[in-house]
Parts: structure tokens; sequence; C-alpha cells
């Protein structure tokens, strides 16, 4: 793979147009919350990091919706955190009900981007992604990466270009190569992507 899938900011809201250059998050998502859990206010989290062993690590979340202006980050103190059933239950002081707990469906777990995990050599977070030029191993300039899906099984980019839209899985035989300094991907198109 050619970046983490740690930390992921969000699918984006679809838009027109060219992307966004991509910039500095304060905050990356590391879950999303599915529902309530039993009565007592825990929140069912899907998980959106390669690393949840921070569970553990974290005092203190921020939940909040990105979908609804404006963004929220709210902090909440962790009080406990247990795995179930490929989930994470979360739950925090002052969230002590079911009814409580129902509220938050559809929020994102956060953390501050200065609490993220360090990436190692090669890997790169989702939102660097984001406007970066996508050229063919033959030189075809494709357009630029406008939005990005998470589909269960592996990330897909969306990119954008005088050609249309092409949708990019990332898997190793389509991504080539995502160099960062020069704000481009090389990808090598598999019969049926066009």
């Amino acid at each position: 793979m050619t970046e983490s899938r740690q930390d992921l900011v969000p699918p984006l809201p679809p838009g027109s147009g060219e992307a966004a250059p991509p910039s500095e998050p304060v905050f990356l998502a590391v879950g999303r919350v599915l529902s309530a859990h039993a009565l007592r206010g825990e929140l069912s989290v899907e998980i959106h990091t390669d690393y949840p062993e921070r569970f553990a690590a974290h005092r203190q979340l921020y939940l909040g919706f990105t979908d609804r202006p404006p963004a929220t980050y709210v902090p909440y103190l962790l009080q406990t955190h247990r795995f179930h059933r490929g989930a994470v239950l979360l739950k925090f002081e002052g969230i002590d009900d079911r009814t409580r707990a129902e509220g938050f469906r559809g929020q994102w777990v956060w953390i501050p981007i200065t609490e993220a995990m360090e990436l190692h050599e090669g890997e790169c977070y989702v939102h660097q992604m984001i406007g970066l030029r996508v050229v063919t191993v033959d030189g075809e300039e494709l357009g630029k990466i406008a939005e990005i899906l998470e589909t269960g099984a592996n990330l897909v980019y969306i990119v954008r270009g005088a050609g249309g839209e092409i949708l990019l899985p990332d898997i190793g035989e389509v991504i080539v190569r995502v160099d960062l300094a020069a704000q481009q991907v090389t990808v090598r198109l598999l019969e049926g992507l066009r």
C-alpha cells in the first residue's frame, strides 16, 4: 500500500471543479460512532486507524461532525475502552445512558494531529493525497485527486481531469509511486479503469 490508513480524514463531501490544495488539518479521525451500546452510555465506534491500541493511550478524545457546518471538535474525557466484534466500545465522562449515547450516532472520533502516530518511510496521511496530480507510467496526465472513498477493502481515489472522472483503487498494481515532494502520483491503468 502507498499510504497508511491510520487516522483517516473522513470522506470529503462531493464538490465540483478541481480539488483545493492540501492543507494540514488540526484534527484527524480515528473512528466513527455507529450506535449506542447497552444501557450505560458506551458508544460503539467503527475503527478508522491502523493503530487501534491508541485508544488505551488517550485520556481525552474529541467528538463531532464534519458534514454539518461548522465542523465541531468537542473534547470528552475517556473513561474506558474495550474491543467488541470488530469495533471499539468507548465510555466517556458525562455520557451515562443509552439515550444520551444515541445522540452521538454518526459523529467522528478525533485526535489532535499533534498526537498522531509517526509514519514510516513511504507512508503518508490520506489528507495529503487530495490535490496531487496523477500521471500514468507512460506520462499521460489524468488530472488531480479530488476525493477519496473508503470501500472497506481499500481506498479509492477519485481523479478528475480534462478527460473526465476516473476511479483508482489503492492497490499495488495500480498505484506505482506517491511523490509528495513533487505533488504527483504515478499509476498503471489496468483494463477497465477508464
